[in-house]
Parts: structure tokens; sequence; C-alpha cells
């Protein structure tokens, strides 16, 4: 099998050719194993459910919880979350122009794409990212929060390669990039209330 264009993101210098061939191959088995599951209608359409959801519905839905659930506490957490998302909306945009990655269901043929997407550049992963940096100082607010928020970002992260938009390396910088971007601001945020 002829592997070239999804060992674009693998392409510095820093790591020899067979390092980035192999990263590249591995990158694309985890993609064929999450699109393989959506062979199931039910786990189909839960990977294109929680995708879409990403797409901002799942914002929607947090805040109010949040606000619910805490009353006026929970402004710090929102204003936090959105100022985190609206940076990362900022950020990914710019970043996918600059790395150029073409999305799985581009750079394989055998893969299909659940659903349309909103650009053309797969690395890293917005969704993923936007809903780190959303998630960020809710855990930090709310220890006990931890592991659903952990469960959600997997779900995202899972949801993402189910549809064959974005490969592990894409969503694992997604996480990455989220956190470190929305760590300082969310403590600053907080510090501030």
């Amino acid at each position: 099998m002829r592997l070239t264009p999804s060992a674009a993101t693998f392409s510095t210098p820093i790591f020899p050719a067979s390092w980035r061939l192999k990263a590249a191959k591995a990158d694309l088995s985890v993609v064929h194993y999450c699109t393989g599951m959506t062979k199931r209608p039910a786990l189909k359409w839960l990977a294109i459910t929680i995708s879409k959801l990403g797409n901002g519905w799942i914002y929607l839905m947090l805040a109010p919880a949040i606000a619910l659930d805490m009353g006026w506490r929970a402004m710090p957490i929102i204003a936090s979350a959105l100022i985190n998302a609206a940076l990362l909306h900022l950020v990914y945009p710019m970043m996918k122009r600059r790395f150029r990655r073409r999305r799985p269901y581009h750079a394989d043929p055998r893969l299909t794409s659940l659903l349309q997407t909103l650009d053309e550049h797969s690395f890293p992963s917005g969704h993923v990212m936007t809903l780190t940096g959303v998630l960020l100082p809710i855990i930090l607010a709310l220890p006990a929060a931890r592991a659903p928020a952990l469960g959600l970002l997997l779900a995202m992260a899972w949801s993402r390669m189910a549809t064959a938009h974005h490969y592990p390396s894409d969503v694992i910088a997604g996480v990455v990039i989220g956190a470190a971007l929305a760590f300082p601001l969310t403590r600053w945020v907080m510090a501030l209330c």
C-alpha cells in the first residue's frame, strides 16, 4: 500500500524517513479500526452525533448544566470556557492552514467521510482542541467532573477518527495544544473572579 499523504505531518527532518512512514501507517491503521466500528448502525449514528455536537451544540448544553448546578459560582468557569473556546477557534484554523495535512478520507480512498467537514485540513483536531479548552476550567473547579469530562473528550476523539476526519496524532495534538493554551488563561481568569 502506498502511503505518502498522511505522512505529511511527520515530514519534519527531526525524524528519519523510516520512522515517519511507520508513524503514518500506525496513524492510518487506527483510523481504519475506528471507521470499521461504524459498520454497526448504532455506532455510525453515535460517531456522527458526537461529531455534530462538537460543532458547538455541546457547549450550549454544558453552560446551563454547570449554571444550574453551581448558580452564580459557575460564572468564572463559564467565562474561562468561553474565552478558551474563542482563543482556540482563532488558533486552530491558522495551524491547519500551516500544516495542510490531508484528512484520512482524502489520503486513503478506502475511507469514506461520514459527514461534511468544516474545513479541508486535519491537523490538529479543532473539535478536540476546543473541547479540551472548554472542559479544562470545569475539571479544575469541579474535580468530581474529571471522569465524565475525560469520557466526553475520549468520545469526541473517537468520533473524529470514526468519521474518517482525523488521525490519532491530530486528536492527541488537539488535547496537548488545547490544554497548553487554555491552562494559563483559565488560571488567570479564575484568579480574577
